[in-house]
């Protein structure tokens, strides 16, 4: 796939995407453009359904918007109030931990960078790509499951890691089209690319396509 069909590839699924559910973190960075609680809800979908996390946060957002907020709630409170999202009790002490540190380091301020937001406990690269490129709006390319998966299966790409994919895709998009891949991609990989038997019969970009490591399709 060359630089201008990585371009059309891109265009066309942003198009589609209109039709698809977007993660619920997309919700909450349209809705209240604040890098705190897309931090929040980012840190609650690891290892977790979106429905869930959508519910979770909602409870959550309720009570607290800010770190000061959190403070006040407690550890127990948050378990209580994200529970039963995948281990709330770790993440519920992890917000706690991050901020009292954004409260005494950071002036209640999100990092705006990935490297600042790798300090945070509980943060991975992850977490930090999406909040930088969702939060702030900084060209940021954030590479979970559905990324990795489809990006190999295009043939785009040919790694193992996430932070590999980020690499190689930083070479081969271009950097205004960064912040588009994780939303555009999460909501192809749930609805048309799936991680077994994808739907390439409905694929608006089967063309494109080598079906790397694809067994199976629909």
């Amino acid at each position: 796939m060359e630089g201008n069909q990585i371009i059309e590839v891109l265009k066309v699924l942003e198009r589609e995407s209109r039709k698809w559910n977007k993660p619920y973190v997309e919700e909450v960075k349209k809705r209240t453009y604040d890098p705190f609680l897309v931090l929040v809800s980012c840190i609650l979908s690891l290892r977790t359904k979106d429905e869930v996390t959508h519910q979770a946060s909602e409870r959550l957002f309720l009570h607290a918007k800010t770190p000061e907020d959190i403070l006040k709630l407690g550890e127990k409170k948050i378990s209580e109030l994200i529970y039963p999202v995948g281990f709330y009790r770790i993440k519920a002490r992890n917000l706690v931990k991050i901020s009292q540190i954004l409260k005494v380091n950071y002036h209640s301020k999100v990092p705006d960078t990935v490297e600042e937001l790798l300090k945070l406990p509980g943060v991975g690269r992850k977490t930090a790509t999406l909040v930088v490129s969702l939060g702030y709006g900084k060209p940021a390319i954030c590479v979970d499951t559905h990324v990795q998966r489809i990006a190999n299966r295009w043939g785009l790409v040919k790694t193992k890691t996430p932070e590999e994919t980020e690499r190689e895709l930083k070479k081969r998009i271009p950097k205004d089209y960064w912040r588009l891949v994780n939303s555009i991609l999460v909501a192809f990989g749930q609805t048309i690319c799936k991680p077994v038997s994808p739907f390439c019969s409905k694929c608006p970009v089967e063309k494109f396509c080598k079906r790397v490591g694809v067994e199976r399709f629909r």
